[in-house]
């Protein structure tokens, strides 16, 4: 019982919180984030009232299986981007920009890193280096979606933005497998190119197998219902089971063979979406299903933020040289990118800035490695939270002025009332 009621009083919080946030204009997941914190160890949570705060690290943790889930159905949702007709008319510059501005932005957050590993060794690892890094190649796709939406934004700027962001996970997802099998071998401190290369790959490839296998039989096993309620059953039974499988660890010949779950997702939703005719309407579906998941989930990842951390200057400084480059790379990505592609001036101008928003899929990257990295992924987990806050904050706001530069947003005529007009 004292479970359920923390679960309704974490939603409760996470939606009232919302209102708050719709008043101010700020995106809800902040406001998720926010309630989170109010009901984690740190605010209510010093009470000591189970059920009405999250008192503890281990009482957040309790929970755990739902943030599982939820990052099952986030990477299963992303691999909707990816139906082959979409792809085909993505064309080459997106392809181009979206890598371009994801490495660069990898490439700079990992200098800026080591170079504070070498200034401060006993907080900054080489491992945790190499994975923010990582971490700082996901966008935010419900950020940039909202606005464009809210907005009705239209144009090439717009056009070009939408395939970049959901190309742009899948590429981070993948750079996150390498980098954290890089960073396991750096803290087991033994370095070999099966740890390094072979080990990370093997992953990858052995994910997306999986997750094309489980994408198979989830198109056969719908094909034998016709209700959509049944249909949309086999669905969540199969992020499920998809999830569970994907946390198996076994050995092979001395080598350590196990899967990410967000890539095995992403591909169970990309193979589904791709070979079953009505995909579109039962993904559609999904989405409203999982809307309370989510919230839980960023409510629960709110809990789970340590202040006591940012007491400590130098976790701060951490958190802002992230935020600081990589911005930097995704702009100068960007446009590097679609200099090389020969787009416009305005596209070279303003896309990067639409692509700073960072939410769900970096906070799935940080919880995955919180389990494999101990203390240094605690402290990954909380960086990435800050930059999280920071993002959801500035982020929205900064794509809708860039699409108003770009004259891809229509000011609202104002309403003259005449003498007659009540």
């Amino acid at each position: 019982m004292e479970q359920l009621f923390s679960l309704s009083v974490a939603m409760m919080a996470g939606l009232l919180m919302s209102r708050a946030a719709k008043a101010l204009k700020l995106p809800a997941v902040t406001a998720y984030l926010v309630a989170g914190i109010l009901m984690g160890p740190y605010v209510l949570g010093q009470f000591g009232i189970r059920g009405l705060g999250l008192i503890s690290a281990e009482n957040v943790k309790e929970y755990g299986i739902f943030c599982d889930v939820a990052l099952g159905f986030i990477a299963f949702d992303i691999g909707n981007e990816f139906r082959l007709s979409q792809l085909k008319a993505i064309g080459k510059q997106a392809a181009v920009i979206a890598f371009t501005q994801a490495l660069l932005a990898t490439v700079l957050v990992d200098a800026a890193m080591i170079g504070l590993h070498f200034l401060m060794p006993d907080v900054m690892s080489l491992s945790m280096a190499l994975v923010l890094g990582a971490i700082a190649t996901a966008t935010a796709p419900a950020a940039t979606l909202m606005v464009v939406r809210q907005y009705k934004a239209k144009g090439p700027l717009t056009s070009i933005l939408l395939p970049i962001v959901a190309l742009d996970d899948a590429i981070g997802l993948v750079v996150f497998a390498v980098s954290c099998g890089v960073a396991n071998a750096l803290e087991s401190g033994s370095v070999s190119l099966v740890s390094v290369l072979v080990q990370p790959l093997l992953e990858v490839v052995l994910s997306l197998l999986l997750g094309s296998l489980m994408g198979l039989l989830l198109t056969i096993a719908e094909r034998y219902f016709e209700s959509n309620s049944r249909r949309l059953s086999i669905i969540i039974t199969f992020v499920l089971f998809t999830v569970a499988l994907s946390m198996l660890k076994f050995q092979v010949g001395g080598i350590e063979i196990g899967f990410s779950s967000l890539l095995v997702c992403m591909m169970l939703g990309t193979i589904f979406c791709n070979i079953c005719d009505f995909s579109e309407d039962m993904m559609n579906r999904a989405d409203k299903w999982t809307a309370p998941l989510f919230v839980l989930f960023f409510v629960l990842s709110g809990a789970e933020l340590e202040l006591g951390v940012f007491r400590n200057m130098a976790i701060v400084g951490i958190g802002v040289t992230y935020i600081v480059f990589r911005s930097i790379g995704k702009w100068a990505g960007a446009y590097a990118g679609a200099k090389w592609m020969k787009c416009s001036d305005t596209i070279r101008k303003y896309l990067g800035i639409t692509l700073l928003p960072q939410a769900g899929v970096a906070l799935g990257m940080s919880m995955a490695v919180t389990e494999t990295m101990g203390e240094a992924g605690r402290l990954i987990r909380n960086i990435t939270l800050f930059s999280v806050l920071v993002y959801e904050l500035a982020g929205p706001l900064l794509t809708k002025v860039s699409l108003m530069k770009a004259g891809e947003i229509s000011p609202r005529p104002e309403v003259v009332k005449t003498p007659n007009q009540k």
